[in-house]
């Protein structure tokens, strides 16, 4: 028996060093990988697929942090340091089937035409355009000298759509009452749980919102097409059409496959000419010198919520706009005696005034610290993602951005009617003055609406407050163009929301000639929050459990449905909402 023993703990002994030593030789294989540098070749053609989604900024955890996926800011910032690179010369664009969205089109734009202007060419090619994404599948493209089509597919860019849920019909046939208060009339993110359909100020302000993008496509293209926009609107309003109606309307340069495209785009580099992902492409090493002053890039994108969020899990990873993580991002960046400037990344529909408030403060601790702040806005700064943009330096927006939506909304759910269709009843014991059972199943009383409308009334003259502040506004200015009003980036700069149009790169330009710094130069950038490495993220995966692993194979076909995750999402906001939360956020948008 004392062999049978020991023998079992010898075996069991063996086998935890052929997983150490698995471990170490898979680490080291990584290690070797990662040192190793591919030769690159004299003429590189850098390659780009807009069919792969990518976030606005790269991700801070999970197994997308241990893949080195980037964001779509750091597409456009290696887009310019390849401006300079001498061995690019060119980019080759597969364009995206269902489009980018008008926002991101834009500013992929400003950043080819810059790349052109270097001296380098473009050349694009689309399997067709679904136009499910609004215009900016070609939109996104049309910078390109050369545009191909594969023969034989559609060409279907007709307009901007907006799409949005109502659920008052399902509350109703299942006895639950929403009992959610907006201030203003255009605070139409509730409008999902409390009408059936667009009221007249939420279809307005959609109306508007859809005009301007619309119109902001229109004119980039007609300018990239050599075409007038009153021609080019009645060619793509006139509806969808085949390669070849394309072809002899003028839209596209040539009809071929994508590796006729290709193989156009090597010839044109020159001989031993390759290929090279964006995604993992990296420029030579800036001349710049982190002591001669860095900007920092904080990014916060997704709902702003309170704390630090996250999960241990791989498979999930820290909320993008934990008011913790970025506040601690933008203060640590502060106290960086080489940071000169912040450039502060917003891509955010809002969420928690409270967390909005938080990173306020450290926007405006930064600055005693004399550092300056500059927001680039993303596809969407509303709501809470203006609130945290508000005390900035300075606030630059995309024409297509969707920023404003200056406004709160609370209440709650009252759920006894849904139970009482499947016969639960309650009864209630309440001690310490009529508020104490607000948050109870039952609806409000009288009283307790009074407290809550009186509750986000003083959130929202806060909210409006600050916005004046920052943007030296009265409070009856600020009022008149908040309500909870989204706005175009176009039109939020008339109305003194935005201070300048641009993307990531206008930026980092403005936060240099804030900080006095040369605004010639790429300056050192400097990410916070810290970005994991793959090492980092690959640790990361040891203390995921088997259940944890079927159970996010199971999941990620449903989740990843977009009507899926928009029901998820509301029912996030309806659950933040019942707890008591006021909320800041905006409508939910979706372009097609």
């Amino acid at each position: 028996m004392r062999t049978f023993f020991l023998s079992m703990a010898g075996t069991f002994v063996a086998m935890i060093l052929f997983v150490i030593l698995g471990f170490i030789m898979l680490f080291g294989l990584i290690a070797v990988a990662a040192g190793s540098k591919p030769p690159t070749p004299g003429n590189v053609v850098l390659s780009l697929d807009l069919n792969a989604g990518l976030p606005d900024q790269a991700p801070l955890g999970g197994l997308a942090a241990f893949s080195g996926l980037p964001g779509f800011t750091d597409i456009l910032i290696k887009l310019k340091a390849a401006e300079t690179d001498n061995s690019v010369k060119g980019v080759y664009l597969r364009g995206s089937f269902t489009g980018i969205g008008t926002s991101r089109a834009e500013e992929l734009r400003t950043s080819l035409k810059s790349f052109r202007d270097s001296g380098k060419f473009v050349v694009a090619h689309t399997q067709g355009m679904l136009g499910l994404g609004g215009p900016s599948a070609y939109h996104s493209i049309t910078a390109a000298e050369e545009i191909w089509m594969q023969p034989g597919s559609d060409f279907m860019i007709n307009g901007v759509s907006f799409e949005t849920e109502f659920l008052k019909g399902l509350f109703e046939k299942i006895g639950l009452t929403p009992q959610i208060y907006a201030l203003y009339e255009y605070k139409n993110a509730p409008n999902s749980y409390n009408e059936t359909a667009y009221t007249e100020p939420h279809r307005e302000a959609m109306t508007a919102l859809a005009t301007s993008l619309w119109n902001t496509a229109l004119t980039d293209i007609a300018a990239d097409r050599s075409m007038e926009v009153p021609a080019l609107k009645a060619i793509l309003e006139s509806g969808p059409k085949s390669a070849e109606a394309a072809l002899e309307a003028k839209l596209i340069d040539k009809l071929g496959w994508p590796e006729d495209a290709e193989e156009a785009a090597l010839e044109r580099a020159g001989e031993n000419s390759e290929l090279v992902d964006l995604f993992y492409y990296t420029a030579p090493a800036s001349k710049a010198k982190a002591k001669d002053g860095m900007i920092a890039i904080v990014g916060g994108e997704g709902a702003v919520v309170t704390g630090g969020g996250g999960s241990d899990s791989p498979f999930s990873e820290t909320p993008g706009f934990a008011s913790d993580v970025i506040a601690r991002a933008i203060l640590d960046a502060a106290d960086n005696e080489n940071v000169k400037a912040i450039v502060f990344r917003v891509d955010s529909p809002g969420g928690s005034p409270t967390a909005s408030d938080q990173i306020w403060r450290a926007v405006e601790r930064a600055q005693e610290k004399g550092k300056p702040v500059v927001v680039s806005m993303g596809s969407l700064a509303a709501s809470g993602g203006y609130y945290v943009s508000t005390g900035a330096d300075a606030i630059i927006a995309n024409r297509g951005t969707i920023t404003g939506s200056i406004g709160i909304f609370g209440g709650k759910f009252a759920l006894d009617g849904t139970f009482n269709k499947i016969g639960v009843t309650f009864d209630t014991v309440t001690v310490g003055g009529d508020f104490a059972n607000a948050y109870g199943v039952g609806p409000f009383n009288q009283g307790q609406e009074a407290e809550i409308r009186a509750m986000l009334k003083r959130g929202y003259d806060r909210f409006v407050g600050l916005v004046g502040e920052g943007r030296g506004m009265t409070y009856d200015e600020v009022h008149e163009i908040a309500r909870g009003r989204v706005w175009s980036g176009e039109e939020a700069q008339k109305i003194g929301l935005v201070d300048e149009i641009g993307g990531i790169m206008t930026a980092i330009t403005k936060a240099q000639e804030l900080a006095g710094m040369d605004t010639a130069a790429m300056p050192v950038l400097a990410y916070y929050p810290h970005r994991k490495s793959g090492f980092e993220a690959l640790e990361s995966l040891f203390g995921v459990s088997a259940e944890t692993a079927r159970a996010a194979a199971v999941l990620s076909a449903v989740v990843g449905d977009e009507r899926t995750q928009i029901l998820i999402e509301e029912l996030a906001v309806a659950d933040a909402v019942n707890s008591g939360q006021a909320m800041a956020m905006g409508p939910r948008i979706r372009e097609r």
